[in-house]
Formats: C-alpha cells, sequence, structure tokens
C-alpha cells in the first residue's frame, strides 16, 4: 500500500513539474520555493546533510527563499529528477556520479573500480577544489552542475548467495548503476548486469529478477535490502560519491551575496553529512545481523585483478581522463608514503 502511494505522490508531482504547471506555485507566501529531490530515507546521511542546508539558506534568506527536500524518490527515479533539474522544474538532486556519465563523460572517473587505494586519498581527492571543480562544472551545458560532493563508503556486492571469490559472481544477475562502465565492470566479473533505478532493487531481488546488488551497508537498512540480501562480502569495487546537483540557470539568478550563502549552505551539508556517515555505517552492521545478514570478508586483490583491466580501457577511449587519473595516482602514492 505504500509502495502504492508513494508511486501515486510521485507520478503526480512529477507529471505536474515536467508539464511546467507550476506557474506560480514556484511562489508561496512571497518565498521561492527551492526543491531538492534524493532517493535516500528520512533517517540516512544524506537527507541529514540537506536539512543543514535548508536550515543555513532559511536561517539567512529565510524570507526570500522556501527550502523543500523530498526524499525517497518522491519526483521520481534519479534519472528523472536529474532531467527535472536540468530544465528547472526542480532545483536541486542527490545522485550518484554514475548517473552523470551520459551528461559529460569525465564522470568515468568515478566509476573505475578500485580507483582509490584507500579511503584517505578518496577524502584527499574529493577535498581538492582545483581538481573537483573541472569536473563538477563539466556539465554546465547540461543545465547543471554539482555544487556539493557527500560520502557514499565503498561499494561491495550483496546477495541471496554468499560471494567469496570473484567466481561466485559468474552468471549472477547484479543491479548496477545504469552507465557503460559499471555494466563492462560487471562483464569482467562474469555477472550479467542489471541496470535498473535504485528505488526498484528490493522488489527485484524479493521476485528473483536478479540475484544481487552492489551499494554500502546503510542499503541494507535504510532500503531494507537486507531483508531480502543475506550476504554482504567487502570485495570493496567502487569509492563513488553522491553529489548534489543545481539547476545552473536558478544558481546564476543568485545575487553574488546570496550564492555565497548557497554554496556555504552546500559546505555544511557535506560537513553534516560526512559526520553522520560512520556512525550510521556501524549501526546498520549491527542492525543488518539481528536480520541475518552474513558479512563476508574476503581477497580483494582477487576481485581487483578482474576488473583492471578497464583502467585502460576507459582511458584509451576517453583521453580527457588521463590528467585526473594520473593526478589520483599520485595522491595514492602519497598516502602510501604517510603510512
Amino acid at each position: 500500500m505504500f509502495k502504492f502511494m508513494k508511486r501515486t505522490i510521485a507520478f503526480l508531482v512529477v507529471s505536474t513539474l515536467a508539464f511546467g504547471l507550476v506557474g506560480c506555485g514556484n511562489v508561496a507566501n512571497g518565498r521561492r520555493i527551492i526543491r531538492i529531490s534524493h532517493g535516500q530515507s528520512e533517517t540516512h546521511p544524506d537527507h541529514l546533510g540537506l536539512l543543514a542546508f535548508e536550515e543555513y539558506v532559511e536561517s539567512r534568506l529565510g524570507d526570500k527563499y522556501d527550502v523543500q527536500i523530498f526524499p525517497n524518490e518522491l519526483l521520481g527515479p534519479s534519472v528523472k529528477a536529474i532531467e527535472l533539474t536540468q530544465t528547472g522544474a526542480i532545483d536541486f538532486v542527490v545522485t550518484s556520479t554514475g548517473n552523470l556519465e551520459t551528461f559529460d563523460n569525465i564522470y568515468q572517473i568515478y566509476s573505475m573500480p578500485y580507483l582509490f587505494d584507500s579511503v584517505e586519498s578518496y577524502h584527499k581527492v574529493m577535498d581538492n577544489k582545483e581538481l573537483t571543480d573541472s569536473i563538477f562544472k563539466s556539465t554546465e551545458a547540461a543545465g547543471f552542475e554539482a555544487v556539493a560532493w557527500f560520502e557514499a563508503g565503498s561499494r561491495n556486492f550483496y546477495a541471496k548467495s554468499p560471494i567469496k571469490t570473484p567466481e561466485d559472481l559468474v552468471g549472477k544477475k547484479i543491479r548496477v548503476i545504469e552507465n557503460p562502465a559499471n555494466v563492462r565492470m560487471m562483464e569482467l566479473f562474469g555477472a550479467a548486469a542489471a541496470p535498473m533505478s535504485f528505488g526498484e532493487v528490493y522488489t527485484a531481488i524479493q521476485q528473483g529478477v536478479i540475484d544481487g546488488a552492489e551499494n554500502n551497508e546503510l542499503a541494507l537498512t535504510n532500503n531494507k535490502h537486507g531483508e531480502v540480501a543475506k550476504h554482504y562480502v567487502y570485495n570493496q569495487h567502487q569509492m563513488v560519491p553522491d553529489l548534489l546537483i543545481g539547476n545552473v540557470k536558478f544558481l546564476n539568478s543568485l545575487s553574488k551575496e546570496e550564492r555565497a550563502v548557497f554554496d556555504e549552505a552546500a559546505k555544511k551539508a557535506t560537513e553534516v553529512e560526512r559526520s553522520k556517515w560512520d556512525e550510521q555505517v556501524k549501526k546498520a552492521i549491527s542492525q543488518s545481523k539481528t536480520m541475518g545478514v552474513n558479512f563476508i570478508e574476503t581477497d580483494v586483490q582477487a576481485f581487483k585483478e578482474k576488473v583492471l583491466p578497464l583502467h585502460k580501457e576507459l582511458l584509451s577511449k576517453n583521453p580527457k581522463l588521463k590528467p585526473i587519473y594520473e593526478k589520483i595516482q599520485e595522491i595514492n602514492n602519497q598516502c602510501k608514503e604517510v603510512k
């Protein structure tokens, strides 16, 4: 019943936005409504970060702007919400970088499996504004740009049956984010990629349409995937951030002072989201164990060797990745030296 209501609400809201019927609905009580969409629950760190964004903006510009957050894909799946952000029907959406590759293939850099050697190097790269700005602003022509990054942990496989070695993936149907790099990664693992919306994963596993998926631990609890997939393996194939992207036309319409407020709000959102991440992962693991989920440690190197050829493939097909890739390798090496 809840899923039916959710889909009905989403259809009505998205239909209204998509057909441009909002009109004066963009303004309420003299304030411009700012709509933010994301696909997570209201307890997820992404949502908590966005609440900090809302509070910061409204505490300084509350007489002009009313920030409204729509969780749980209420404004549609991520790809649809990106399209609505392009047109300006909604103003911001949180999405994985994998969904942005069709708008600019520079985002393929984040889909490279085992790109980062450690969490430390991953964070150092993402906090390197000089490095990320060229990526985040690459989609301006498409109508949006990234304004903040959110922690999303490491992506690991989880399924109905144990995955202890790469060979256990052979023949399995695994949900991936909808982009060619992830599909190719699954081919190299010997599995069949099943691109689909994140909101469809629970039912797909439950009904046997797919054997499993790949994501961080919070998917097991916040999205209840641990009810239908009881085996989670730490193969750590990707560290992929979530990004808060905003409509360029709206961002450019802000005064210099207003833009400074929104930019600072984006930084606050990242700080809050990251501060909640580790805490929630620990809780998710504990809760998942009570649900009967089995956590499996494995030989990461065995998985890594299967998909490393994808680095060369992507670099040869997409030369713009090379300078970014080389800089990331420098940072990987710096972090190793520190240790």
